[in-house]
């Protein structure tokens, strides 16, 4: 659904659909390689590529301003009480 929500973006900005979803997939698979290949945490390596007042940190700002941690923490929690129901249901 985030990749999807990026693609979305991308296109009401102006680019066709092909470009938008190429441009989420590289972001999307190179955030998950510099997350996997670094030495660092994820909050380190956030800071270290964060340029200040460029892009990406406005980005996150919005992120933040608009909740998106409660968003996935919501997400995430619910997605536990299902996975414990079906266990439940299954006996």
């Amino acid at each position: 659904l985030f990749m999807e929500a990026i693609i979305d973006a991308g296109c009401e900005l102006g680019l066709d659909h092909d470009t938008a979803t190429t441009l989420a997939m590289q972001t999307g698979l190179g955030a998950s390689r510099m997350a996997i290949e670094s030495d660092v945490d994820l909050v380190e390596l956030r800071r270290r590529v964060t340029s200040p007042a460029g892009t990406t940190e406005r980005a996150i700002q919005m992120f933040e301003q608009d909740g998106l941690r409660e968003v996935v923490t919501n997400a995430m929690r619910a997605a536990a009480n299902r996975a414990a129901e079906m266990a439940r249901e299954m006996g």
